[in-house]
């Protein structure tokens, strides 16, 4: 509202009751603004999506930041035979080379596994060939790479079997296909499925690279292994020369792909052009030929929660593959890409990748003709390499837990209160540009809607929208107490509602509804009470509907929360200007979902004066990624966009407590509530009270703990919301 208007608004007549509030329009009904919203949103997200091709600028930190690469890897020195007495390592030999099954140490606990195909002569060449996920290292052995001439180790890659995504001693098997069982545990805690993968594909090119007798190093890969090889390459230069077959194409549906392919920021600085132009000037080979054809299944079998994440791989059309190699030609025309079909030529293959002395060689060798060998594959590997990277990352909640204190904690200035502010303020930036991903602000004029849907004795109840960018718009139900004075000013409570729930749910006074059950009316109750009350809507409704708008977002580095803030933003900016608020009185108090949006809006919207978290407060890091709790935790559930990228290693619910401070906090927690535990809640709380009394404000913060679920109690909140908003 602009200030003559909200000058005019203090001396016209105020009625509560009006169909209209002051400066706004008449908004129409609408049957579903739930939906509106978060198709607008979409259309928003798929229109960065296509807007991002022209503004990348790909780096090899950038890519290696993107995929959590940030764990040294362990020397090589040689490569571990695997074998017993009854399946011994040497699986095959001829007249030209040994089959070996081997290991080598990737980080502490992890090893690669897979095939060695070692020439008895010197080799042309040295090759990491990268199956795809569900193809076993061993049925890559044929005679074309026997007779090569060419040293090679074939890696076992995570399946996408189901078998192993399961907690043993708790009894909970899933559906989750074993890919995103370790990008579930890894991608809150900065790590990626790809960056643990191409890390042995990478250790096995530190041996190479250590070995007395130098050739070129290549690295190959088909399918889920091509993407591999592809982002090897890009990442390290040592290696001469990549073939990629089954996955060059255009990314930027990478949301409609399983889950374990959503890489925080990817399609902000790379598409699968900009990695061939990080691979340049050095050969690159693509074959448009060997897509894998895989759609996750939806249902479980046997006992499994059918809790994976929808998605699905299929070969592109031809002439799109084509456009992304047109693209990277044009971003780097020096590149040296072949691009091919099912039909390229082996030789062709061969001559562009080696220089001429290695090519003669390795076509040289071919000629020779050993038979097809038919190799056991080794049964036991698939868990190992699922057991292993699940206990590595598990271990991580800790380390993480260690890197935040000391990243975090360690840095917080106590004393003046005044260097804390400062301090926090740089880590606020930090938290909303790194981990929620910061939109610019609101651009569209606020457009002001509204209209009367219903009254009470005390309190008339208006629906309102507020435009925020284009596409995208804000939407809530405002609560205001009849009582309210033309010229009075009061303090607001913003009430907001949880997964799957709508502005109303926090008003309805039905106790025999589900909404009642959770809210218990609390965006009603306080209206009586005299405060102003608004229930907005956060668009985390529509199950796979909003969870796909995670999915679009958080490749261009960007979060539903990205959106909801700006949706906030312009909401406190259109509260601010209403004749009926106080200013500098607008407080935040949600459950579940909406208990999660009080740790991320108030830590970020500094005209959030207060936040009461409800139903949602927890030790967050190890209840969304542990697999050892017996309450479950999301690892266990469907919520498969809950995960945060890195937030285990910058911003638990601790941090983001400091981040509100020194602005009043609160927790209320049901001892019954299944969202943690009372244990693991006090601990991470425990955390707050003590930076609070070391500021010298213990008096602002408090934790109420009730006999109930999850649920709004509404006692001690509503005692602390009018002590702190000083309200009567």
């Amino acid at each position: 509202m602009k200030p003559a208007l909200a000058l005019l608004a203090l001396f016209l007549p105020f009625t509560a009751l009006a169909q209209s509030l002051p400066g706004t329009q008449s908004l129409p009904p609408n049957p579903d603004f739930s939906a509106s919203m978060v198709a607008g949103i979409d259309r928003m997200a798929l229109r960065l999506i296509g807007q991002s091709k022209t503004t990348r600028e790909p780096n090899r930190e950038k890519l290696r930041a993107a995929l959590g690469m940030v764990d040294d890897r362990l020397p090589v020195k040689a490569l571990e035979l695997v074998g017993d007495t009854a399946s011994p390592a040497l699986l095959y030999e001829t007249d030209l080379c040994r089959v070996f099954r081997v290991r080598w140490p990737v980080f502490e606990g992890v090893h690669g596994e897979g095939i060695l195909i070692q020439p008895k002569a010197k080799p042309h060449a040295r090759l990491v060939l990268l199956p795809d996920a569900d193809a076993a290292p061993e049925t890559l052995v044929d005679p074309r790479w026997l007779a090569s001439g060419c040293e090679l180790v074939i890696p076992a890659l995570v399946t996408r079997g189901t078998r192993f995504s399961k907690t043993d001693h708790l009894g909970i098997r899933t559906n989750v296909p074993h890919r995103e069982w370790i990008y579930r545990q890894s991608y809150l805690l900065g790590r990626h499925l790809i960056g643990y993968e191409v890390q042995k594909a990478l250790a096995v090119v530190d041996w190479f690279k250590a070995q007395p007798e130098q050739v070129p190093v290549l690295v190959a890969g088909f399918g889920e292994g091509g993407m591999l090889a592809l982002h090897a390459g890009a990442l390290d230069e040592r290696i001469d020369g990549v073939f990629s077959a089954g996955h060059f194409a255009p990314r930027e549906g990478v949301w409609q792909e399983p889950l374990d392919r959503n890489v925080f920021g990817l399609l902000r600085d790379f598409g699968d052009a900009e990695l061939a132009v990080l691979i340049a000037p050095r050969p690159l080979v693509l074959q448009h030929a060997r897509y894998p054809g895989h759609t996750v299944s939806m249902t479980g079998a046997n006992g499994e929660r059918a809790i994976a994440a929808p998605g699905r791989l299929a070969a592109p059309e031809r002439s799109a593959f084509d456009a992304e190699v047109a693209r990277a030609k044009a971003l780097r025309p020096l590149g040296r890409i072949l691009a091919i079909g099912a039909d390229g030529s082996e030789e062709g293959i061969v001559r562009h990748l080696l220089p001429a002395s290695a090519a003669d060689g390795v076509m040289g060798s071919l000629r020779a003709k050993p038979a097809t060998p038919s190799l056991p594959v080794d049964g036991a590997r698939e868990e190992r390499t699922v057991r292993e990277l699940g206990g590595f990352t598990q271990r991580l909640i800790v380390t993480c837990e260690a890197e935040r204190q000391a990243r975090f904690w360690n840095q917080v200035p106590l004393k003046p209160l005044s260097a804390f502010e400062e301090y926090v303020s740089g880590e606020r930036d930090r938290f909303w540009k790194e981990v929620i991903g910061r939109l610019p602000d609101p651009d569209q004029p606020v457009n002001a809607r509204s209209r009367l849907v219903r009254e009470t004795k005390k309190v008339a109840i208006h629906e309102v929208t507020l435009d925020v960018w284009e596409d995208v718009f804000a939407w809530g139900w405002l609560c205001l107490p009849k009582d309210l004075k033309p010229g009075e000013r009061r303090p607001v409570v913003v009430c907001q509602h949880g997964l799957e729930g709508l502005p109303e749910d926090t008003l309805n006074d039905d106790q025999t509804t589900r909404a009642w059950s959770a809210y218990k009316a609390f965006a009603l109750r306080l209206a009586e009470e005299g405060f102003v009350t608004f229930a907005p809507h956060n668009p985390y409704r529509g199950k796979d509907a909003f969870r796909t708008l995670q999915r679009k977002l958080n490749p261009l580095g960007l979060t539903l929360y990205s959106v909801i803030n700006g949706q906030h933003q312009r909401i406190l900016e259109w509260l601010k200007e209403q004749p009926f608020t106080r200013p500098n009185k607008i407080a935040f108090y949600g459950l579940s979902y909406g208990g999660k949006s009080a740790m991320r809006l108030p830590a970020v919207l500094n005209d959030y004066c207060l936040s009461i978290c409800s139903g949602d407060f927890d030790e967050w890091v190890r209840y969304c990624v542990s697999t050892e709790l017996p309450i479950g935790g999301y690892m266990h559930a469907n919520e498969y966009e809950i995960w945060e990228w890195n937030l285990a290693r910058t911003f638990n619910y601790g941090e983001m407590s400091a981040l509100i401070a020194p602005r009043p906090f609160m927790v209320e927690r049901g001892h019954d509530d299944g969202c943690g535990t009372d244990a693991m809640v006090n601990y991470e709380y425990a955390k707050v009270r003590r930076l609070y009394a070391k500021l010298g404000l213990a008096d602002r913060t408090t934790i109420e703990h009730f006999d109930g679920p999850h649920t709004i109690h509404g006692v001690g909140t509503f005692e602390f919301l009018k002590k702190q908003l000083d309200w009567k």
